[in-house]
């Protein structure tokens, strides 16, 4: 069986972020703790990045600030995943987007080896 949070992380990294919020969001709901807080930022952002593509700048900003806002609290790594870029190049991108401008490449999920994490 395939891991969750891997093939949300593979989904994100497709741009299929929809997709990747419906499958997060399975592991998110039964979560407690720190790890809830922690998928709920990563979604934001799939989400965020969702409605960029769909043309609601609004949307888009709106939940890349509170996937940046959660996501902060997780930096530098979490769950083998390097955070600290994740955050850089998603606020990079949220910024440009506050700009009015428009971007072709989205951030990716990079995961790191296993003793750099949470």
């Amino acid at each position: 069986m395939q891991d969750p949070l891997l093939h949300g992380i593979r989904l994100f990294n497709q741009r299929e972020f929809f997709v990747c919020h419906e499958v997060l969001e399975e592991i998110w709901r039964p979560a407690r703790g720190p790890r809830r807080y922690f998928l709920q930022s990563v979604i934001h952002l799939a989400v965020g990045f969702y409605h960029f593509e769909r043309g609601n700048q609004a949307g888009a900003v709106r939940q890349l600030r509170k996937g940046l806002r959660k996501l902060a609290g997780y930096l530098p790594a979490c769950e083998n995943i390097d955070t600290a870029l994740l955050y850089r190049e998603s606020l990079e991108r949220l910024e440009t987007i506050q700009q009015g401008r428009t971007f072709a490449a989205f951030p990716n999920i990079v995961l790191l080896e296993s003793n750099h994490s949470r």
